[in-house]
C-alpha cells in the first residue's frame, strides 16, 4: 500500500466520521458533498475511473443537491 492510498483511506475515515457526528442537517449535506468528493478520489488512486466518475456525480453532486432541497422543503413549510 502506498502512501498516497494510506493518506485518502484517512481522509475518507475522517470526512465519513464528521458525516456521522455533525448535528445540523446542512451541514451534514455539505459534508456529505465532500465525502463524496474523497470516495470519487479514493476509487481513482484505486484506478477504479469508471467508478470514480459515477461516484464524484452522485455523491459529491446529485444526492447533496436532493438533501438540500428537501431540506429548502421542509424548512419552507414552518412558516
Amino acid at each position: 500500500m502506498t502512501v498516497l492510498e494510506t493518506v485518502v483511506l484517512l481522509l475518507a475515515a475522517v470526512t465519513a466520521t464528521c458525516v456521522v457526528l455533525s448535528r445540523d442537517p446542512l451541514r451534514q449535506a455539505m459534508i456529505a458533498s465532500i465525502y463524496g468528493l474523497v470516495l470519487g478520489i479514493l476509487f481513482f488512486v484505486f484506478q477504479a475511473p469508471d467508478v470514480a466518475l459515477s461516484q464524484t456525480v452522485v455523491g459529491a453532486v446529485a444526492l447533496p443537491l436532493m438533501i438540500l432541497l428537501a431540506l429548502a422543503k421542509v424548512r419552507g413549510g414552518e412558516e
